[in-house]
């Protein structure tokens, strides 16, 4: 026997709140590097675009594609501007790829405080920081303490970057969920002729 579902309850209620779920699964994954994050708005707003129909659904995706291209945008400039500022070898920029994956993936989830977050962090700095040490190149000077501070403020910055991108994020990610519900379920949403 099917479940019975509340009088007033019906499919098109259902697939809202699969998609606002869908949707609101961007906040905490704005804060992984490794998670979807934003990409999650869309897919929510394209499940309830097919459930609502388009006339009732293109405000929400619209809204969402928007928001991800802005937090792409957002994640390019948080990684781009702080290194390239210091004007950072590419090597750089490959060593703090290496260093999340080995952050995440590598020892230090094993830690029992911080883990993954902790990897996130310590991984790219490391490797950014090697990354710009090893391949300086030698108008910097000779290999020394000189050469060792600018590769540490190098990985500095491409974890500022990194922070900053991830709270632009953050907060487009709560944008697109409150948006959501405002042009789906709020004052801005179509009605429906029952």
């Amino acid at each position: 026997m099917p479940p019975v579902l509340p009088p007033s309850f019906d499919r098109l209620d259902l697939l809202w709140w699969c998609a606002l779920l869908i949707q609101a699964l961007a906040i905490p994954g704005t804060l992984l590097p490794v998670a979807p994050g934003l990409t999650l708005l869309p897919l929510g707003a394209l499940l309830w675009c097919w459930a609502a129909g388009w006339a009732a659904g293109w405000p929400a995706l619209a809204l969402a594609a928007v928001l991800l291209l802005m937090g792409w945008g957002a994640e390019a400039l948080g990684l781009l501007l702080g290194p390239a500022r210091l004007q950072a070898t590419r090597w750089s920029y490959v060593g703090a790829g290496l260093g999340l994956l080995v952050g995440l993936l590598g020892l230090l989830p094993a830690l029992p405080v911080g883990g993954p977050l902790l990897g996130a962090l310590a991984g790219p700095l490391l490797g950014a920081s090697l990354g710009e040490l090893i391949t300086a190149p030698p108008s910097l000077g000779p290999p020394g303490l000189g050469r060792l501070r600018r590769s540490l403020l190098v990985g500095l910055a491409v974890v500022a970057g990194m922070l900053v991108s991830r709270l632009a994020q953050l907060l487009l990610a709560l944008v697109g969920v409150a948006g959501f519900v405002l042009l789906t379920a709020g004052p801005l949403a179509p009605r429906f002729s029952g």
